[in-house]
């Protein structure tokens, strides 16, 4: 046994990870995939249709496209959006700065309400999960005059920078230093409206866990009248840092320190407050509670015309079970609360709160019926009206019209796996109207245009990639195809392919759970075959959707190929299926997840043509927790596993997703406990790989190394790769091919396929 391990560790670390079976096949056949063609060239890479955006008439888009002649640089261009006729509003020749020889490389554009100047955002760099500080320009389109923002502040330091509501103006949060600025484009002039910011001292942006689980990057906010800016002020005194390793790029190891609260630890102390754009004192809200164990989830100006003297703000307490609207005075600091939602479990901000109705109504979401579905609340208050009802859940709103009064949304009433738009009167009582055609199940996102009349239409369904349309609303009419995908779908038709299938597996009381199956391309119902599951299984998500799957699909696929059934199970606790469903697992995360997943396989495991004795199971992040506790937990039913950057006891995650879910560790010890896979370690029968990055700033390496000390404890055997400074991503470079490679290699070798793969050779 130890032996085994040993000589495994050295297989999964060592350079030859290539020499799978894959490569013993014949290069020439192209309906077969390999690992190399799937994560290390671009041969199945689809098209897109890059940073399109809106312009404010809603008559058309812009978007990037290469510069004319192969020149350098990208073209802004304009659609027509009835005709397509194009135009190039702004040629990469007018993106050259002065004295440089080469157009900026735009990675964000934004233009001013007047359409007159164009704000660009280049050279960024990452802060917490994606790159929010870089460079800022502004193009007067006038002179094509091009000015770099931000004075003497060093390169790469500006963060979401916005154009005042009359275009003159440019504000933007200085990264480093933490405090807001405000620029004028004319004369330079730079005013400076917080003074007091620092590592600890947050202004008009925020802490890792506020954007990791609330969704929060930009924390600043011009009124609509430009004379006044609002904006959250985070105090991080009180949160301990967690310190990264990183050995390996420097001869000697230094730390990276990242403010992150750990479960039942010290939060962020938020505010909000307002200030004048031309500088002065903040005027802070008068918000009630203990502002580090409450959370300002969401903050925005109330509507007005002629700049509004109003706030309205998403107020919720540090257990994630009671949430207040409020609308707060932006002159006195005044509040009061407009609306209240409660839960026994847990609640969550809505992102598309609107006032409607000459603002009398403020459009809301909420589950209080059973179900995620749409209310109008009177502003001054009595009774809330349900705009949407039945027993399934809205799942996005995509627009709120206000001069037709229409609340377009997503939502899936008869298969939680696929997604379909509808658009709902908040005016009249009449029922909704379907907007995608009915003859088109599957995966339907849409971006409407600001004034209503077109969208960008994305279609997908399981294995098919997608089609992005320009249509027209509201009857979803095709004007003309964007991407079409036409060279990828070729490719992907011409692999030899296994069958798909989604499903429901029943586990028993009633219970049954949405499903997706790939089977072997030479599928044969008397012989027997071994099945890998893919598994997440956290709380409201879902992998089992009817929707293109992208590079993972083809590796299931190519799994296919070598004699495998892939499939995934969403379990209870997961999204779509109401709150009953979704809010089962409150105070015992991997509880009834585990349950569900091992009743699934043992489910599939009783199918005909399946080999119980040759299941698997993999998953990354929650996926990786899984993983983990269905080996543990359920050790006679899997015999292999990869747990991908793995929690293994919530008291190493962060406070605002764990206690969301379970609770304060202080009050619920059991519950975190028994939903461990270090509980269980000793349980472990299968063959297990454990891989992490230990560069990873959001499922802490920590995690793997409690599970590695809980095994090595119980004495049982496992394999593990550690991807130096790599993040919970685990990418860069040929990073995802060597993962997948490994991954490949690891269930070949423990989840044996003994019948035959796709090109009729037998497989070990």
């Amino acid at each position: 046994m130890l032996r085994r391990l040993s000589l495994n560790l050295l297989a999964l670390v060592g350079a030859g990870l290539g020499s799978t079976l894959a490569a013993q096949r014949p290069a020439t056949d192209t309906s077969l995939l390999t690992v190399d063609r799937i994560f290390g060239s671009p041969e199945f890479r689809g098209g897109t249709l890059g940073a399109l955006a809106w312009l404010s008439d809603g008559t058309g888009y812009s978007t990037l496209e290469p510069a004319l002649g192969g020149k350098p640089g990208k073209d802004i261009v304009r659609y027509d959006a009835e005709t397509g006729l194009k135009t190039i509003l702004v040629p990469a020749a007018r993106l050259v700065p002065p004295g440089d020889s080469t157009p900026l490389e735009i990675e964000e554009y934004t233009w001013s309400p007047d359409g007159r100047r164009l704000l660009i955002f280049t050279n960024s760099q990452q802060v917490w999960r994606t790159n929010t500080r870089g460079d800022y320009w502004v193009l007067d389109l006038a002179g094509w005059t091009l000015k770099k923002l931000g004075g003497k502040a060093p390169a790469a330091t500006l963060m979401f920078a916005k154009f005042s509501p009359d275009g003159g103006r440019v504000g933007w949060v200085r990264y480093g230093e933490y405090n807001i600025y405000v620029e004028g484009i004319a004369g330079g002039t730079i005013t400076q409206l917080t003074h007091d910011g620092s590592r600890t001292t947050i202004n008009g942006t925020f802490d890792w866990v506020y954007e990791e689980e609330l969704g929060l990057q930009d924390g600043w906010r011009w009124n609509p009248d430009g004379q006044s800016v609002a904006y959250w002020q985070l105090d991080a005194s009180g949160v301990r840092d967690f310190l990264l390793y990183n050995v390996t790029d420097s001869l000697y190891a230094y730390t990276i320190p990242v403010q992150y609260p750990k479960a039942g630890q010290t939060n962020s102390a938020s505010r909000v407050g307002v200030v004048s754009a031309a500088g002065g004192s903040t005027r802070w809200i008068s918000i009630p509670g203990d502002p580090r164990n409450n959370y300002i989830a969401r903050m925005e100006w109330v509507p007005a015309r002629d700049g509004s003297k109003e706030l309205v703000i998403q107020h919720i307490n540090r257990l994630q079970d009671t949430l207040h609207v409020m609308i707060a005075n932006a002159q006195t600091g005044e509040v009061r609360t407009v609306i209240t939602e409660t839960d026994s479990a847990w609640i969550q901000q809505f992102d598309e709160l609107r006032f409607v109705n000459g603002g009398k109504d403020i459009l809301w979401e909420s589950e209080r019926g059973g179900w995620t579905q749409l209310y109008l609340f009177p502003r001054d208050g009595g009774t809330p009206r349900p705009l949407t009802s039945g027993t399934f859940d809205v799942l996005g709103v995509q627009r709120v019209d206000t001069t037709g009064k229409w609340v377009y949304y997503t939502a899936s009433p008869d298969n939680p796996t696929q997604r379909y738009l509808y658009r709902i009167s908040y005016d009249k009582r009449a029922p909704a109207q379907r907007i995608t055609p009915a003859g088109e199940p599957g995966f339907h996102f849409y971006n409407l245009s600001p004034t209503g009349p077109y969208a960008v239409h994305v279609y997908s369904r399981f294995g098919v990639p997608p089609t992005t349309t320009l249509v027209g609303m509201p009857d979803n009419h095709l004007i003309r195809a964007l991407v079409d995908n036409a060279a990828l779908k070729t490719k992907v038709a011409g692999l030899r392919l296994g069958t798909t299938e989604l499903r429901q597996v029943d586990i028993g009381n009633g219970i049954k759970l949405n499903a997706w199956f790939i089977k072997p391309p030479n599928f044969d119902s008397t012989s027997k075959y071994p099945v890998l599951f893919y598994v997440y299984g956290g709380p409201g998500s879902q992998t089992v959707t009817d929707a293109w799957g992208g590079q993972n699909y083809l590796w299931y696929q190519m799994l296919a190929q070598r004699g495998y059934i892939v499939a995934s199970v969403d379990n209870r606790g997961t999204g779509a299926r109401g709150r009953a469903w979704r809010k089962l697992i409150y105070r015992q995360m991997g509880v009834v997840e585990t349950q569900d997943q091992a009743a699934a396989a043992r489910a599939v495991g009783r199918f005909s043509y399946v080999d119980s004795t040759r299941i698997g199971i993999w998953g990354w992040s929650y996926g990786g927790f899984m993983t983990l506790n269905t080996l543990t937990q359920a050790p006679d039913v899997y015999r292999m596993g990869i747990a991908v950057a793995p929690v293994t006891h919530w008291k190493y995650y962060d406070t605002i997703y764990t206690e969301r879910y379970n609770g304060l560790p202080q009050d619920n010890a059991a519950g975190y406990d028994k939903g461990s896979p270090l509980t269980y370690a000793k349980n472990l029968k299968g063959r297990l790989l454990i891989v992490h990055g230990s560069g990873d700033d959001n499922v802490h390496f920590q995690n793997t190394e409690a599970m590695v000390n809980a095994l090595v404890a119980a004495n049982r055997p496992f394999s593990l790769m550690v991807y130096p400074n790599r993040t919970h991503s685990i990418s860069g470079g040929t990073t995802r091919q060597h993962l997948f490679t490994l991954l490949t290699k690891f269930v070949e070798e423990n989840l044996p396929a003994t019948t035959r793969g796709a090109t009729g050779a037998a497989l070990p």
